[in-house]
């Protein structure tokens, strides 16, 4: 398929910069794809969308304050490093900020207490990094690090937490599992009461989620790894629920890569730890999502692709065009859409 396929036209001024007050109140595209409807709601109305024994899957993974601003110890010069997975203790994989002027050897220095070497290239074009530091690195880079915005947001974010969803436990993502952003804790409330159950599994967002495709025919295109888990414990609800007929219900696309990544067959995941690099474009066969809530991405992102491979791309694209025209807000800070069904 060529990637032209999953292009479609945003006018820069329907990019959200800042997050909807409350989380909640945001809005809800509503997609059946079986019967080709769109619905036009808010996000506290999802309840009236869910059923009693649908099982939501949330991606618990919690943002770090991945980007480092420092300068090179030989000339000054500025250096911004992006730390985007953790090899071990002391070395990460990272992107960096020029990164052609930075060479293995370099020493960058983002204050007395904390510096890196640059010690390898990554076959994506970042760097393996070894931090040097005097105290505990997560402490430090509590400190010095700041919230990984992505590039497309140019205001400042006052509550830092606006960036992480509220049942973030886990940390070691380089960017939010957004779709989850629009929870409150009454929302979450009002699902249990009703019926519906909740699991949560882990996926540290990384390279693989937000690279570019740079290829023309995007079966070319080539994932980067992520780090994701999935405990016994939902594990154990997926398997109850299909035997049951009712729905998985996953929040995000970084819950649909993990529950798909860990399938063994259809209604069945493996518990554990493990890497993946699973691109679902259309003509996937979904093995465990049922239905899926997400909000609207890039055009010719893998995570459009994904969405398409869901619900249909001609379907996906009409929903895009419509979302445009009713000016919702997207990526990351802006509204979500519910797909109730597989095309």
């Amino acid at each position: 398929m060529d990637i032209s396929d999953f292009d479609y036209n945003l006018p820069e001024e329907r990019i959200a910069q800042t997050p909807a007050e409350p989380r909640d109140s945001s809005r809800l595209m509503v997609l059946n794809p079986q019967e080709c409807i769109i619905e036009h709601k808010r996000f506290f109305q999802l309840g009236d969308f869910l059923d009693k024994g649908d099982v939501l899957i949330f991606n618990d993974t919690r943002v770090i304050p991945a980007r480092l601003i420092g300068a090179r110890s030989q000339t000054g010069g500025k250096v911004e490093i992006f730390l985007l997975r953790q090899i071990d203790k002391d070395q990460w994989e990272t992107l960096v900020k020029p990164g052609k002027k930075i060479r293995v050897g370099s020493i960058i220095q983002f204050g007395e207490e904390l510096s890196c070497e640059i010690i390898a290239h990554t076959e994506f074009g970042g760097r393996i990094v070894r931090f040097m530091y005097d105290g505990v690195f997560e402490e430090i880079l509590d400190r010095m690090g700041n919230m990984p915005l992505p590039p497309y947001i140019h205001e400042s974010l006052a509550d830092q937490e606006r960036y992480q969803t509220i049942y973030s436990r886990v940390k070691g993502s380089a960017a939010a599992p957004t779709a989850g952003l629009h929870f409150t804790e009454s929302l979450m409330d009002e699902l249990r009461d009703k019926g519906v159950q909740f699991g949560f599994v882990t996926l540290h967002v990384g390279l693989g989620t937000f690279r570019p495709v740079h290829v023309d025919t995007i079966e070319e295109h080539v994932m980067h790894r992520e780090f994701y888990s999935v405990p016994m414990e939902t594990a154990e609800l997926i398997h109850a629920a299909k035997k049951e007929g009712r729905r998985i219900v996953a929040v995000g696309t970084t819950s649909i890569r993990t529950l798909e990544s860990a399938a063994v067959d259809m209604g069945t995941v493996e518990t554990g730890d493990g890497w993946t690099d699973i691109f679902i474009y259309p003509g996937y066969e979904f093995k465990i999502v049922d239905a899926v809530i997400t909000n609207f991405h890039l055009p010719k992102s893998t995570l459009i692709m994904l969405i398409s491979a869901f619900a249909g791309r001609e379907f996906t694209l009409a929903a895009y065009q419509t979302a445009v025209k009713e000016q919702y807000r997207f990526f990351s800070f802006g509204d979500a859409m519910f797909i109730q069904s597989r095309a």
